[in-house]
């Protein structure tokens, strides 16, 4: 593998076949990453990356597009039947990118959208004061009223909406632990005069699969996600509508010719591979494995008093506060599993009063373990190491011995067949 990167770049190998050790011999808990198949990787390196395919199928600006239109018709297809959606824009970049894109296709400059606040599980992206998004737009949050069960306030949810009228109530979340009250949502939305936007990005594989619930069932009119995490597909983005075609010509129109110039081909077909991967059965199973392989940690955490966001977890992910349970701040918990061999990063937690950078949190997740074949006893193992390591029980290097083991007999696998 990599004979002509080998060969051409010494430099550049060396950091790939670094990279690949490291996942390799350690166990990856961060939950936005994952593994994708080599068919995906296939893809990404194909000769599709040569070509400039501005516009959409049948609607390029440049010719010989025969094989680029089948294989961007092709993602949009598998993404609308794995999200019960009527159009799929496959073209964005990144998670980032798909949500500034639906930002600028529904609102005007000044517009108000209203989400959830970044220190309570939600996204920079969702209105955070460093976005450049800020600058252009109002943005409103709301917040958990109990960080011990994770519910939401919805009471004032609906009283910050009726008072600031946004053109968007946004779900969604990269720290949340719970399922959302979509129901909710749409009548807050419909009582505001808003439309209804979630931001699925950790979790749409977790509906792909049919674990979680899907927004659309509940009257959401667009869903923003990445394409990797729980999906496991390739770095990249999507916005799906619905059932309105005004909506799909505002989407399609922003993210080209609005922020983006020719998309990624390559990129597209690793999704279009990675689309196809998600409609198989063996999908489904992998799915609620997740879920289960998280609610196993949890439970592990629970019995030994650690303090979690939300009490535990209904998804993939759980944010536990690393300073109160254990007397160790969120980067230096995240430093000493990193040498273990244990992968997940530092986060910060509702009312945190540490700084953003060493704040008291630490998340972490089952989407990776769960592709490498974990299950409830394995991850109640990596919980109890976890554990150990924090609470210093043992040391770094047994745990890390440990972990090898446990990599070793969990390779990660080149297909999802």
């Amino acid at each position: 593998m990599y004979d002509f990167l080998k060969r051409e770049d010494m430099d550049v190998y060396t950091a790939v076949v670094g990279e690949d050790g490291r996942e390799e011999n350690g166990l990856e808990l961060i939950p936005s990453e994952n593994y994708v198949s080599h068919a995906v990787r296939d893809a990404l390196a194909s000769t599709l990356t040569n070509k400039y395919a501005e516009g959409y199928p049948e609607k390029r600006y440049y010719g010989g597009q025969d094989f680029t239109d089948m294989v961007e018709t092709t993602a949009i297809e598998r993404a609308k039947k794995l999200f019960n959606a009527e159009y799929a824009n496959v073209q964005p970049l990144g998670g980032a990118n798909a949500n500034i894109a639906m930002y600028f296709a529904l609102l005007e400059p000044g517009d108000t959208v209203l989400g959830m606040e970044l220190s309570h599980g939600g996204h920079l992206t969702h209105g955070h004061p460093v976005t450049y998004l800020t600058k252009i737009f109002n943005f409103a949050h709301y917040q958990m009223k109990d960080v011990e069960t994770g519910d939401i306030d919805y009471d004032e949810m609906r009283r910050i909406a009726n008072e600031v009228k946004p053109k968007i109530l946004l779900a969604g979340f990269s720290a949340y632990p719970r399922e959302l009250d979509y129901a909710k949502f749409v009548e807050i939305a419909k009582e505001s005069g808003a439309l209804a936007v979630m931001d699925i990005a950790h979790i749409a594989g977790l509906i792909a699969g049919g674990a979680v619930k899907n927004p659309f069932d509940y009257g959401f009119d667009l869903l923003t996600t990445t394409t990797h995490k729980t999906l496991r597909g390739p770095r990249g983005g999507m916005i799906l509508t619905r059932n309105s075609a005004e909506l799909a010509r505002k989407i399609d129109k922003s993210v080209f010719p609005g922020f983006q110039g020719g998309p990624h081909m390559n990129n597209i077909a690793a999704k279009a591979v990675a689309f196809g991967e998600a409609l198989r059965p063996s999908f489904k199973t992998y799915s609620l494995q997740v879920i289960k392989n998280a609610k196993a940690m949890a439970h592990v955490f629970a019995e030994h008093g650690a303090k979690m966001v939300a009490g535990g977890t209904e998804n993939h992910l759980i944010l536990l506060d690393a300073w109160k349970s254990f007397g160790v701040s969120g980067a230096d918990a995240e430093a000493l599993l990193d040498k273990a061999g244990i992968t997940l990063n530092k986060n910060i937690i509702p009312n945190d009063t540490r700084k953003p950078m060493d704040p008291s949190g630490i998340r972490f997740g089952t989407p990776a373990l769960t592709t490498r074949g974990f299950t409830e006893d394995d991850v109640t193992l990596v919980a109890n190491l976890m554990i150990d390591i924090l609470t210093k029980k043992d040391s770094v290097e047994n745990v890390r011995k440990t972990v090898q083991k446990m990599a070793t007999a969990h390779p990660i696998p080149e297909s999802f067949v």
